[in-house]
């Protein structure tokens, strides 16, 4: 791909893998996977969101593989997993649980966070035999089971249909994004992110979005217009954190609280203020320690059992 996936230094700058491997889906589509830090660690699962790839985790990824085992992967048809004709919730499911086999023993436990279309992701796979043999613990971040598009506020208007129309056709256009420049970095930051977001922050989130191809992020957005994983909520029944920012116009907090309330097991709902839809970038600090608790306060339990 000709346009630059990431930035090149700073904190978001995405580390170096201790290895990488090609994981391959019950379909079989090929997903890139990356492990960091030291064999043996607590294992700790990152799925990103729509539009963007490994490079999102950056941030969480050099502070964990530290003292974590830390994988990632690139959804198919972002970064650097090729594009799929097949584009579902279900192709979402078969993909985690390809990355799961592919990257952790049999019963080994992880603590798996995922943001925006990488929690959707997390709902889909919940029922799964995979997820159920490997999740210990989960994080959400900035993302929803369903109604994504009625209940975004990216058009600053009251809802109803013609809101729901609007968005529908923006998220779901086909027009290319182009290069980074000032103005794009000014619809990103509106559209993704909190008004008080540094510059840096949105120069990483900028490059990332950008180098997303037109026809996936298209493809994708059909999916996250029809999705319903109400039913995968409930059967997430391992202990799950929530975490939103006040400011989300494309899942704003209605759906964190939504989540929260049908949650078998939540142990908690953060919610940030004035921060946007991109948390792991806009408070990596704060994500970061949520799942490094996750980790200390389920994974430990469960190896010591």
């Amino acid at each position: 791909m000709s346009r630059i996936m990431s930035v090149a230094s700073g904190p978001y700058a995405p580390p170096v893998p201790a290895r990488e491997l090609t994981a391959v889906s019950a379909d079989g589509a090929r997903l890139h996977v990356e492990v960091h830090g030291p064999e043996g660690a607590p294992a700790v699962v990152l799925a990103h969101g729509w539009t963007c790839s490994t490079a999102f985790w950056a941030a969480q990824i050099r502070d964990l593989a530290v003292d974590h085992r830390v994988v990632a992967y690139d959804q198919r048809g972002h970064g650097r997993s090729p594009a799929s004709p097949a584009c579902s919730a279900d192709a979402l499911a078969d993909d985690f649980e390809a990355v799961l086999e592919a990257t952790l023993a049999p019963g080994e436990k992880a603590v798996i966070a995922g943001h925006s279309m990488g929690g959707m992701t997390v709902m889909a796979a919940a029922s799964r035999e995979k997820f159920r043999e490997h999740a210990v613990a989960v994080l959400l971040c900035s993302t929803g089971s369903s109604r994504l598009v009625a209940e975004s506020t990216v058009v600053p208007i009251r809802p109803g249909r013609l809101r729901t129309w609007l968005t529908k056709h923006i998220l779901g256009s086909r027009a290319p994004l182009g290069p980074v420049t000032p103005i794009a970095r000014g619809i990103l930051k509106y559209g993704t992110m909190g008004p008080g977001s540094a510059p840096h922050m949105v120069e990483a989130c900028a490059r990332i979005v950008h180098a997303c191809p037109r026809k996936v992020r298209y493809a994708w957005s059909h999916v996250l217009d029809l999705l319903d994983l109400d039913h995968g909520v409930r059967s997430l029944d391992v202990p799950t954190a929530v975490v939103v920012g006040t400011a989300d116009r494309l899942t704003p907090p209605v759906h964190a609280r939504s989540l929260v309330a049908a949650l078998p097991r939540c142990v908690g709902l953060t919610e940030l203020p004035g921060l946007g839809h991109m948390t792991p970038v806009e408070a990596p600090e704060l994500v970061t320690g949520k799942i490094r608790d996750l980790v200390t306060t389920y994974a430990a339990i469960k190896e010591g059992a």
